[in-house]
């Protein structure tokens, strides 16, 4: 019986698995491999360990896979792509499947049908698969040039929210503990502080920037605590995240060629990553506007694994 590899590689983490036809026989995780956060050596070296370490787990050797699903983000570069193919042929046997991280989200989901899937993790972006098979996406331009409602995002607003109604003080600023939450989460000690880190744009060797995603689950907190500031910016990151689905769901109504009227009249709608998986303010304000916007969709109510869809495509090829 054959053995596949499913991997998943996000901006944050990577995750994998290894089955055989009928089940799953281990998995194992690490950080990210995204070339644009760790360098190509850093990256191999976690993609291949894990990989090692999933197949201990199991039992097999990585010379009895029959086919790997790779989602992978950034992929539809060329130097992003020749690195995957050296370091995974490398250490593992058989086909290689490699593919966006958003596509096999898409597969579990539908499963090789038409729908739309809505990423928002450290960054954002959506895809949607017309019944004939063709592809149609919005966002994903990284956090300088877009990733509107993502992790990032939603951070780097509550920081310059903050600070605006600060400055406002007494002429109708809002009252807002997101400063203070912040500075606590960053270990800082004063605004003058927070503002220096994060506005911070050159490293000493081994140091990091500021991890704007982090701070999602702050905002989320300050919200739930009655922070109307909060409130207001997960409010608009899940309208932006309805408008990256508007337009994926016109694109599709034009079709391929533009011909008006192609496209369906009712649509799935599945979602993914930490931001709508686990901010329920986030995904309720997604919704609430898709009710307006594409009043046809259909927004499923729990996250799909990416996992399960990078496994689906390793096993069908």
């Amino acid at each position: 019986m054959g053995l596949f590899v499913a991997i998943d590689a996000g901006g944050t983490k990577t995750q994998c698995l290894i089955a055989d036809g009928e089940r799953v026989l281990a998995r194992a995780a690490t950080g990210t491999v995204k070339l644009m956060r760790v360098s190509e050596q850093e990256a191999t070296a976690r993609l291949q360990a894990m990989l090692a370490e999933v197949a201990v787990a199991a039992g097999v050797s990585l010379g009895q896979v029959e086919r790997t699903c790779f989602g992978l983000a950034g992929v539809s570069g060329p130097a992003v792509q020749a690195w995957a193919r050296r370091a995974m042929t490398a250490v593992v046997a058989g086909e290689l499947i490699l593919c966006g991280d958003e596509e096999i989200a898409l597969d579990a989901a539908f499963a090789g049908g038409e729908g739309i899937l809505v990423i928002a993790g450290t960054g954002s972006n959506a895809i949607g698969r017309s019944a004939g098979g063709a592809h149609f996406g919005a966002g994903g331009w990284g956090p300088v040039l877009g990733d509107e409602g993502s992790g990032y995002w939603i951070g780097l607003e509550a920081i310059r929210a903050a600070l605006r109604a600060q400055d406002r003080i007494g002429i109708g600023g809002v009252a807002s503990c997101l400063l203070r939450e912040i500075e606590q989460h960053w270990g800082l000690g004063s605004v003058a502080e927070l503002v220096a880190v994060a506005n911070q744009r050159t490293f000493a060797e081994g140091a990091t920037p500021p991890d704007f995603a982090a701070l999602a689950p702050v905002v989320a907190r300050c919200a739930e605590q009655g922070d109307a500031l909060a409130a207001g910016i997960l409010e608009r990151a899940g309208e932006e995240l309805a408008e990256l689905v508007s337009v994926v769901f016109h694109k599709m109504q034009a079709g391929p060629a533009g011909v008006s009227g192609a496209g369906p009249t009712e649509i799935g709608v599945a979602f993914t990553g930490s931001v709508l998986a686990r901010i329920a303010a986030v995904r309720g304000a997604m919704a609430a506007r898709l009710a307006v916007t594409v009043p046809s969709a259909r927004v499923r109510e729990a996250a799909v694994d990416p996992l399960d869809g990078a496994l689906w495509r390793a096993r069908h090829g």
